[in-house]
């Protein structure tokens, strides 16, 4: 397994490596030793969900407030484009989001540390999305932010075909930065 840095501070890409075989192949999509050596504690990871999504549909921006929690993301089946913003005021990267294509072709993982927030655009007919997590959920401490907020600016790749309920009611940007670093440090 390759690990690689992401483009936000502490963000790691997990590429597996597939081995071919007479049914199709296999791969290693967790691997605790890699994890660690990327200087991830793998015991953290305490819960995993798994979304589905239909092609167009948006997921996110979605992030903790007390403190953020770390995710591990894969597409199990089908692509997404995954995105996350980083909402650390204190980070080098503050503002400034990335994109990772996660599919069921190459595999790659993303680590997302807390601090950053995340969503997902299915790309696919269909696409399975698996997230593990350091945090138990606690729906109170969830905030949604509007995932086309003209201060982000992010180029979703599709015409947006859908939203679930709690990001159709999502915040501006604007709304929440004032309390980032009550949630996740002060500004540098």
């Amino acid at each position: 397994m390759r690990v690689l840095p992401g483009v936000l501070a502490g963000t790691i890409v997990f590429e597996p490596v597939l081995h071919p075989d007479e049914c199709g192949w296999t791969t290693r999509t967790l691997d605790a030793e890699v994890i660690q050596a990327a200087g991830l504690d793998p015991r953290s990871l305490v819960q995993e969900y798994q979304s589905r999504s239909s092609r167009g549909m948006v997921r996110g921006l979605h992030v903790r407030t007390d403190g953020g929690e770390g995710r591990l993301v894969r597409c199990a089946s089908g692509a997404v484009v995954d995105v996350s913003v980083d909402l650390r005021p204190t980070s080098p990267t503050y503002r400034s989001w990335m994109t990772v294509v996660l599919d069921d072709a190459d595999h790659r993982s993303v680590w997302l540390p807390p601090g950053l927030a995340h969503g997902h655009q299915a790309l696919s007919t269909l696409a399975d999305v698996c997230c593990r997590v350091n945090r138990v959920h606690q729906p109170e401490y969830e905030v949604a932010i509007k995932y086309d907020d003209p201060e982000l600016a992010i180029p979703w790749p599709l015409r947006v075909t859908g939203l679930a309920r709690r990001d159709r009611d999502a915040l501006p940007l604007a709304v929440v930065e004032p309390m980032l670093s009550d949630w996740f440090g002060a500004v540098r």
